[in-house]
């Protein structure tokens, strides 16, 4: 049974810094990436950052800059160190991998950015 579960959000004022974890347990027929989504409960996830297996990366626009993805292969883990933080990047962050027919998911890991 796949497992995703992250750590390590909190309440952090505007321009502090997070860092995110996730650990994957678990094996997915042809996991090729890891990553970052965040959104309300219930409302579509918007990508904050993946990283494929070859490490090429992907930020969002919003991020880029600020935010650095990274990963553990041999302990299945993704991480994300997140600086400069700002109001909107509140949101509840969840631990995505990708394998060749599914996604997967973490249950979420609320980040509130305070004034």
């Amino acid at each position: 049974q796949v497992q995703l579960v992250e750590s390590g959000g909190g309440l952090v004022q505007a321009g502090g810094s997070l860092t995110l974890s996730c650990i994957l347990s678990g094996r997915i027929l042809g996991f090729n990436a890891m990553g970052w989504y965040r959104g309300a409960p219930g409302k579509k996830r918007e990508l904050v950052a993946t990283m494929h297996n070859s490490a090429i990366t992907n930020y969002a626009d919003s991020v880029k800059g600020r935010f650095t993805i990274s990963r553990d292969n041999e302990k299945n883990t993704v991480s994300l160190q997140m600086n400069s933080l700002k109001l909107e990047d509140t949101a509840v962050y969840y631990c995505n991998a990708k394998g060749l027919f599914n996604d997967y998911w973490g249950q979420g890991t609320q980040v509130t950015v305070s004034s």
